[in-house]
């Protein structure tokens, strides 16, 4: 693989650096941000041979070039690269919502032609490049979601460079993520937030373990989140009326002291994390 460019040297686009050098998978890795300190102190870590503000630069001998900005900004990103980037260049992103994105990019044919939308399953509450890590995609799942534009060329590129990572890369189609990842992400970091807002300030020092774990994601970015709930507002909605519901029997069986549905609510619960941990395990 030739030179890569990483737009948006953040946690996964740091990672992505840090990944690519330490598996020599890449001649070049250049940053491309708008903040000259921060890709500075991820060339200091490793994460880049280089960084730039400037995007046409950055991407015009790029044999692949990997969009990690948020996802409002995604799209726009994509078109401007696919403009400056090597005729024969893979566009790929990170992005975690991805029909709206997918549509978009697809109105501009230039851009359809060389773009493959990824979302690699391997996020943190954590932000930056000075959380990044070589091994971050290591064994975890990554989705690419080609659409009815994509070229097979370009999709089995993107495979091959996600899979070089240490990602176990699984296709499907953009709206069918967007369904499930509201259930599987979106939804658990709405709930986060929730909860962590849900008890009061004073009585943090009574809040241990379920607390830290129930609320970890909810300590994550919130502009980038604010984005994802917006962007896959349909879905998400969706989610949170099963939740609801969930919730909406445990307090009726709580109300009338059922204890064989609150343990029935408790069992199948246990039973979905359960397997969860089991498949984790394999």
């Amino acid at each position: 693989m030739g030179a890569v460019a990483v737009v948006g040297v953040g946690l996964i686009g740091g990672s992505i650096g840090l990944a690519l050098r330490a598996r020599g998978l890449a001649s070049e890795v250049v940053g491309v941000g708008r903040d000259k300190d921060a890709l500075e102190r991820a060339r200091a870590r490793g994460a880049i041979d280089r960084g730039t503000t400037d995007l046409a630069r950055a991407v015009a001998a790029a044999d692949v070039v990997v969009v990690c900005t948020p996802v409002d900004r995604i799209a726009e990103t994509v078109r401007m690269v696919a403009e400056a980037c090597p005729p024969d260049a893979l566009v790929t992103d990170a992005g975690s919502v991805k029909r709206r994105l997918v549509e978009e990019i697809e109105r501009h044919p230039l851009a359809a032609d060389k773009f493959i939308g990824a979302h690699p399953l391997c996020g943190s509450e954590q932000s930056g490049a000075d959380h990044a890590r070589a091994d971050l995609f290591q064994d975890r799942v990554c989705v690419v979601t080609p659409g009815a534009r994509s070229r097979p060329d370009r999709l089995a590129r993107a495979q091959a460079f996600w899979s070089g990572l240490g990602c176990r890369v699984m296709h499907l189609a953009p709206g069918e993520h967007d369904e499930i990842l509201a259930y599987t992400s979106h939804l658990p970091h709405a709930v986060a937030s929730a909860l962590a807002a849900s008890v009061p300030g004073d009585w943090l020092a009574l809040a241990a373990g379920a607390y830290k774990d129930g609320t970890r994601v909810a300590a994550a970015d919130a502009a980038l989140w604010t984005a994802i709930f917006r962007d896959n507002r349909g879905p998400l909605l969706k989610a949170i009326g099963q939740m609801q519901e969930r919730l909406d029997a445990f307090k009726f069986a709580l109300m009338t002291d059922d204890e064989q549905a609150i343990l029935q609510c408790w069992e199948r619960a246990k039973e979905r994390r359960d397997r969860y941990d089991s498949d984790r395990a394999k």
